[in-house]
């Protein structure tokens, strides 16, 4: 093994048995032995990387993908059907939330079994002792029953256990989602702590921010093959595109399906039970209002006025409503709002602050937007809104359309501010 790298990994493969029918005891399985049927369904094809010691790395890609699969072959829980792992260090790992707790025992107790896993001796625990409290912040309950832990004070306590045992290797599989925002921004300075130190880290997340904060070459497993590896942004960029187009196949695909479904109604006359959410709707948008005034179409389009869920960034992106109103004489205050995926609110307007004023009402009518896109890669939702002068919701989507942006460049942040640079 190059003595530059903490881990190797060479062609590794891996199948998991999958069975139809098994039986469930010996019984079953001695007289309905034509019903043991199963497919061996391979997980990793044959995947190779190296990590340099002291580097950070990061695996994405969908869910079954492979992922949480070769973090277990790193830390032994599983071994490779063929290829071959080499490692060199002590290895701690953060795989599964409070693996290797007992329930009955108190946080105390569990710290010293748990140190004891990864390999450390009684007077080393007695040292780091205290140091493992205090990181964990849970003084006041640290002589209790870890059943009575929450979530999260589970994982502040297994997360201050393996980031303190001086390992060499850390191995860490989404356990970064649980927790507040400070505890959360606390692992990461340990984490860039540990790492300046020497420390080897290998995370598997769907938080793609987290990797770009700590790692310096990102892995995108599909298939059971890596597909792309290099610097997180780009790759991450080219994840995020792939993942939405297939989303968006998905989704015209299920809209062909319900219209078909719904034509098959209409000719055996059946009543259809109308549905809250319209089509153009994601399935996870959220409707509110009095609905005097309804939107019936929402797209977001390019400037050939194209529908378009892919934009670069610094591409012009033009929202397109269109409305309905059962009453007369109303004024809207059309608006609307972008997060990210992780929740963040990265911008909102509406007519009323860019004009001064609202627009009247037809009984139907349309209306565009159009706005110049500085936002970074990431995935994104759109909510949309009209309200009354005075603040009275008529119709009001959140997260009615996602859509994400990519870009060809490496800054980082949440947008792109436009910047000058100066010398002499």
């Amino acid at each position: 093994m190059n003595p530059d790298y903490a881990i190797e990994v060479h062609d590794v493969k891996k199948k998991f048995r999958i069975f139809y029918d098994k039986g469930n005891d010996l019984k079953d399985r001695i007289l309905f032995r034509n019903r043991n049927h199963y497919e061996d369904r391979w997980v990793l094809k044959g995947i190779s990387f190296r990590v340099k010691k002291g580097e950070a790395i990061g695996l994405i890609g969908h869910n079954g993908c492979g992922k949480s699969t070769t973090l277990k072959l790193l830390t032994k829980i599983l071994y490779p059907d063929s290829g071959s792992i080499e490692m060199t260090g002590r290895v701690s790992s953060l795989i599964e939330l409070g693996a290797g707790f007992h329930p009955d025992m108190t946080g105390r107790e569990n710290i010293y079994t748990n140190a004891s896993i990864f390999g450390l001796t009684k007077k080393e625990i007695d040292k780091r002792l205290q140091e493992i409290i205090n990181f964990s912040e849970l003084e006041d309950f640290i002589d209790n029953p870890v059943r009575t832990y929450s979530s999260g004070m589970y994982m502040r306590l297994a997360f201050s256990v393996a980031i303190n045992v001086d390992a060499n290797i850390l191995l860490i599989d989404e356990i970064l989602a649980v927790g507040d925002a400070n505890f959360q921004k606390k692992c990461f300075d340990k984490l860039r702590e540990i790492k300046a130190h020497g420390t080897t880290i290998v995370i598997v997340s769907h938080a793609l921010g987290q990797i770009e904060q700590i790692c310096e070459t990102s892995y995108w497993i599909e298939d059971g093959l890596i597909k792309q590896s290099g610097t997180p942004k780009i790759v991450h960029d080219n994840y995020l595109k792939s993942m939405e187009l297939k989303r968006t196949e998905q989704l015209e695909k299920q809209h062909a399906t319900e219209q078909e479904k719904e034509q098959e109604l209409e000719k055996s006359s059946v009543t259809k039970i109308s549905q809250k959410l319209p089509d153009f709707c994601e399935k996870t948008a959220i409707r509110m209002g009095t609905q005097e005034i309804v939107f019936t179409d929402v797209q977001l389009r390019n400037l050939e006025n194209q529908k378009q869920y892919v934009f670069d960034t610094q591409e012009k992106i033009k929202i397109f409503l269109k409305y309905q109103s059962n009453k007369n004489n109303l004024k809207g205050n059309f608006g609307y709002g972008i997060f990210r995926e992780d929740g963040l609110h990265c911008y909102g307007t509406n007519i009323l602050i860019e004009t001064g004023e609202c627009i009247p009402i037809q009984e139907q009518g349309e209306l565009e937007i159009i706005f110049q896109n500085s936002l970074l890669p990431a995935r994104y939702f759109l909510d949309i809104a009209v309200h009354s002068h005075d603040g009275i919701i008529f119709d009001d989507i959140r997260q009615v359309i996602s859509f994400v942006v990519s870009s060809s460049k490496q800054d980082i942040g949440v947008c792109r501010l436009k910047s000058s640079f100066l010398w002499r």
